[in-house]
Parts: structure tokens; sequence; C-alpha cells
């Protein structure tokens, strides 16, 4: 499926530019996708292994009057990661927005640690929106303006000692997120979110997972759409730069000595 099936100009309203989601085809990439399709923007959908996903999610896109081609790249290779920009590009034209929404997430401790799992994890979580990030800001047109958006994670302000290798690569990110910000200035914004319990994890039971976001400040916790309606704020709020923002029920003002996927199975 590409741009040429896509509803023909004169029949869609003007668009807000060309976005890439990674991690687009299912869960939070998907919503991501969707919001800013409806807010006007032309999408690539990135996937790695969630090919009829991505389809999927392309249609839906078209659905809505808006372009979008499915993007196929391991972020965990270099070069894969710095050619996607010039496929968006010669698909639907330059991309203005990048939503580095594509992750690992792997449980070790200090227990298990291993260099190999941390470098892997390293490798998507920081290296790959660091390059995307880069790539966008040296190949916008003249005069034009970007955005990038990184999904954090809230445990950044309220660590435990669990899922240790995951939590240093998003805290990184966050790190990298302030450090581009700077750097990229003023053609390129730089924003952070931060969600909490959102999603089942791997291994974590329904009730679990509804005993986990009861417990919250809020009673609840966010929902892939809050996630997405958030990323479509920050994406359209041009004076917002550097800064991360939590959409977690609060959970980041709950300290926990584990996380609480581990705290709110049944024994």
């Amino acid at each position: 499926m590409s741009a040429s099936t896509s509803p023909s100009p004169r029949h869609a309203p003007r668009s807000a530019g060309v976005a890439l989601v990674t991690g687009a085809a299912r869960r939070i990439g998907r919503e991501i996708a969707l919001a800013l399709a409806r807010d006007g923007w032309d999408i690539a959908v990135h996937y790695a292994g969630s090919r009829a996903d991505a389809y999927v999610t392309v249609g839906e896109i078209e659905g809505l009057g808006r372009r979008a081609i499915p993007i196929n790249r391991d972020i965990a290779i270099e070069s894969g990661v710095a050619s996607m920009l010039a496929e968006c590009r010669g698909e639907l034209g330059p991309v203005r927005c990048i939503v580095n929404n594509a992750s690992r997430f792997e449980y070790d401790d200090a227990s298990t640690f291993r260099v190999d799992r941390l470098l892997d994890l390293v490798r998507i979580n920081t290296a790959a929106p660091i390059l995307l990030a880069h790539a966008l800001h040296a190949s916008l047109p003249e005069g034009a303006h970007g955005v990038v958006v990184n999904l954090l994670d809230q445990k950044l302000a309220n660590p435990n000692p669990d899922f240790l290798s995951y939590t240093l690569s998003k805290a990184a990110l966050a790190e990298a997120t302030v450090l581009l910000a700077q750097a990229l200035a003023p053609r390129v914004r730089v924003v952070g979110i931060a969600p909490g319990i959102t999603l089942p994890a791997p291994g974590q039971t329904d009730a679990g997972f509804e005993r986990a976001q009861a417990s919250l400040p809020l009673g609840y916790g966010a929902s892939p759409v809050d996630i997405a309606e958030a990323v479509a704020y920050v994406v359209r709020a041009r004076a917002i730069t550097g800064a991360v923002l939590a959409v977690d029920g609060g959970q980041h003002l709950a300290p926990s000595a584990r996380d609480v996927m581990f705290l709110t199975e049944a024994k």
C-alpha cells in the first residue's frame, strides 16, 4: 500500500505535514498515529515485525482522509534508521514530526544484569531516537521547523530497581531529550511523554493490571488514547521544548520499592 492509494489532494484538507511514528502498527503507537492523522498529519507507520497490523493501521489513517505508508525497519541497525527519513520523503514528502514510540521492554535486575542486554536496549530505546532526531534536523527544508516526541517512563521520577537495563536506557533518552532540545533549537523542538501503567506488562494478569491501575493516586491510569492525545498536544504546542509531561494517573507521585506489577498480583 502506498501514497498512490490515498485520497487525492482535492478531497483531503491541507496536510499539517508528514509524521513518522515508530512502532505504530499496534497498541500505543497505533493510537498516536491515528491521533496525529486526525490533526491533519500524513503518517509513516513504522513497524518491525507486525506487518499485517501496520497495513491495517495505514488503512485506518487513509480512512481518515490522510495519506499513509508502512515502513519496515529494525531500528537496532543504524543504517536502517538513517535511511527511514529518505524513504518517507520519497513517498510522502519531508518529515516534520517524529514520535519515538518503539522500544524494547525486558526484565532484569542487579543480579541478572548482562552487558549485552543493556547494549541491545540502548540501541533501540536510546540510540535510534537520537539518530532520528539528528536526521530530522539535518533534513528539514529551509525555513521549516520540526518536533520530536520521545516516549519515556514515569519510573524515571519514581525509581525502583526492577527492569534495570530498560530503566537505564530510558534515563539516557530522558537526558538526551534535554540535550537535543538545546542542540537542535530553534529549528527542532524535543519533548518527552512519560506514561505510567497503560497496558498489561508481559506476565501480568488482567486482575493484577486492574489492581495496579486502581492503586494509583487518581484511582486509574492512562489509556493508550490518553497517551496519544498528550502526544498530539505537545506536537501542537510550539512553545514547549526540553520538557517531560507525565501521563500516568499520578503514578510518579507514589513511591514504590518495586515495580507495581509485582505488588498487585495475587499471592
